[in-house]
């Protein structure tokens, strides 16, 4: 494998591995911990990650429970969240947020699938950028005479082969979300 397609391979991975984690944040009616990141809470003056101010459980399957370490923090936790506008609406136990996750409507699982499908668009336009700018370093390399014609088809069949995985993983996980949405 040659380092222009390792490279192309660790730029793709890099897009894939945030679509992941841009569809672990998709709500899908179930508790799930990844709902609550990105979530920051003032905290003494400064933004701090939700995840590092508590203990995310999901005890049940429509139950995410944050154990607040702080018990002075609880109320900055529990505003944090409502101000996040995922649909949540802690109530406190002590130190512990209990959120029940509510069903998604028919529709609402429709707008979510509409843009985990524009999202998957968007890593595959990003995957197909990268393969672009290989190929462009590929034609260049040719043009001044540094790799044969042979070499350069090849290299440009190898970066497809790559490419074509790639977006290959982004439909599979897109699938496997939208029938996770399409069950719950």
């Amino acid at each position: 494998m040659s380092s222009i397609s390792k490279e192309l391979e660790a730029q793709g991975k890099a897009t894939v591995e945030h679509f992941k984690k841009e569809l672990q944040k998709a709500r899908t009616g179930r508790a799930q911990a990844g709902l609550l990141d990105g979530i920051h809470v003032e905290y003494y003056g400064s933004s701090v990650p939700l995840m590092q101010l508590g203990l995310i459980n999901t005890p049940e399957p429509r139950v995410i429970t944050v154990q607040v370490y702080d018990a002075a923090a609880v109320e900055a936790v529990d505003k944090a969240i409502r101000q996040a506008n995922i649909g949540l609406n802690p109530q406190r136990e002590g130190s512990m947020l209990r959120m029940n996750v509510p069903a998604l409507t028919a529709e609402r699982r429709k707008e979510i699938i509409k843009s985990l499908h524009k999202l998957a668009e968007e890593s595959r336009v990003g995957i197909r950028s990268h393969r672009r700018d290989a190929i462009d370093g590929i034609k260049k390399r040719e043009k001044a005479k540094e790799v044969s014609e042979d070499e350069a088809r090849r290299l440009q069949d190898e970066i497809q082969k790559v490419t074509d995985k790639q977006i290959g993983e982004i439909d599979t996980l897109l699938a496997a979300k939208e029938k996770e949405l399409l069950e719950g």
